[in-house]
């Protein structure tokens, strides 16, 4: 039917859903006449680029107010950023998989709960480039983890739950169709790794810890190349692994700065 979907049946005994770190609920908000007619979900790092994305779409739609500000629909939350241009709906989600597993639990409830349908959901950010070009936008294929398998793992009470990160590819090409008419940003289609920790996770010799020589860090990132990867950040996994089970079209696409 393309509805979003949720796979918790304890939803359904709750008299009321909180989403408690979007500042939403069921409630105490209108939830169908906010967001039903949502069909684009964009979710970035920052709040200030979610914001900046917002007014970017609101411009590029030819929305009224455009070149305006953009009301945070999640003022009432320290955690979280949403910003909406017609229907593209511009959320933060932090940094890390457990700040972004956190928003996707909440963002796939309110989609639910708001009977959307036929959603796409676009993972935007920066990340790390690995042999390729700076500058350089990679779509990502599949999400991998630091083996360079396409996994997710999720500790569930005590058992270690193993999701797939494979992403939606029919999407991928369609991004990569429409990039060729961007020329400024090369673009391509590669696997992204994704790590728990932002220094030794990804093989910097500038953390407050390295117990490696900067010859073990080659080594490690020749593999991951050789491997497919192309571009390394913090939350790849978790995204496809929940799109996935979930039902939702998802992709991300990663600016590679440097």
């Amino acid at each position: 039917s393309g509805l979003v979907l949720v796979k918790n049946p304890h939803l359904d005994l709750m008299e009321e859903d909180v989403l408690y770190h979007l500042d939403l609920g069921t409630k105490t908000h209108n939830l169908p006449a906010m967001f039903g007619d949502i069909k684009f979900v964009c979710v970035g790092g920052s709040p200030k680029r979610m914001r900046a994305f917002a007014q970017f779409m609101q411009r590029e739609l030819g929305l009224a107010g455009a070149g305006e500000d953009v009301a945070d629909i999640c003022e009432g939350s320290d955690r979280y950023a949403m910003y909406r241009a017609g229907p593209v709906l511009s959320i933060s989600h932090g940094m890390g998989i457990p700040s972004i597993s956190i928003m996707l639990h909440e963002l796939i409830k309110l989609l639910h709960h708001a009977k959307c349908w036929d959603i796409t959901i676009i993972r935007i950010g920066t990340s790390g480039g690995l042999g390729i070009e700076a500058g350089s936008v990679v779509i990502t294929d599949t999400a991998v983890d630091s083996s360079f398998q396409p996994r997710f793992e999720q500790v569930v009470l005590d058992e270690v739950v193993v999701r797939s990160t494979e992403l939606d590819r029919d999407l991928a090409e369609e991004l990569l169709a429409c990039s060729r008419d961007i020329p400024d940003f090369p673009t391509l289609i590669g696997h992204t790794m994704c790590t728990y920790d932002f220094y030794e996770g990804q093989g910097r010799l500038d953390g407050a810890l390295c117990s490696f020589s900067s010859e073990k860090k080659l080594e490690y990132l020749r593999r991951a190349y050789d491997a497919g990867v192309r571009n390394i950040e913090m939350e790849s996994t978790a995204f496809a692994a929940l799109c996935g089970v979930c039902g939702l079209k998802g992709e991300s696409c990663r600016f590679h700065l440097h």
